[in-house]
């Protein structure tokens, strides 16, 4: 039996919860982390490590409940993965653009599929085909409750940011907040998701 074999079924719920929880009790290294992240984005290599560290250290340490450095992505443990990094988001990018040609609907499908495979690749230490195959069969049975979480908490929020739009100046600044909060949460939640379903890989 493969390692990821014994995958559960996630909770709309309950991976809601979780996502806000986690998101919001980082909120502080997170913010920093980001701004510090668009203050060196200009800076060459240096700029790669720092990608992987937002997009994929903080989830991975998040969803093992461990604390986040302010400066998280300045970890040059990060850059170690570069190549295996850009080849995977490539193959990722590839079947989820082939996969969009057919009607769109595919291309959802691939890109939730394999949605973990970075992790995999630096969390995990996989190599980038082996972290696809693996993402596919993690998310395998979730893939449709992975679309609603998603599709729920993006759908809420952009309700409440249409609403608040309307409100003249204040509606400006708490639409900058919500959409802060709903980054957070999504972030929270892709932390969650990755947790429950990744807990059988070493």
């Amino acid at each position: 039996m493969s390692e990821s074999s014994k995958t559960k079924r996630l909770d709309i719920i309950a991976t809601i919860k979780e996502g806000f929880s986690i998101g919001i009790g980082n909120i502080v290294p997170i913010i920093v982390n980001v701004l510090l992240w668009v203050l060196t984005i200009w800076i060459p290599y240096l700029n790669v490590g720092t990608t992987i560290g937002l997009w994929v250290g903080i989830v991975s340490k998040a969803s093992r409940g461990e604390v986040i450095p302010m400066t998280e992505i300045f970890d040059p443990k990060y850059r170690k993965y570069m190549g295996e990094f850009f080849l995977t988001a490539g193959f990722v990018g590839i079947g989820v653009s082939v996969g969009t040609m057919f009607f769109i609907i595919p291309g959802i499908v691939i890109g939730i599929a394999w949605s973990l495979s970075l992790l995999l690749v630096v969390d995990k230490e996989k190599n980038p085909t082996e972290a696809i195959t693996l993402s596919n069969n993690c998310t395998y049975g979730n893939k449709g409750i992975m679309f609603c979480i998603y599709l729920l908490v993006q759908l809420a929020f952009g309700i409440a940011m249409f609403i608040l739009g309307r409100i003249p100046v204040a509606g400006v600044i708490l639409n900058i907040a919500l959409f802060i909060l709903m980054s957070l949460a999504l972030i929270g939640i892709q932390a969650s998701i990755y947790k429950q379903l990744t807990k059988n890989i070493k």
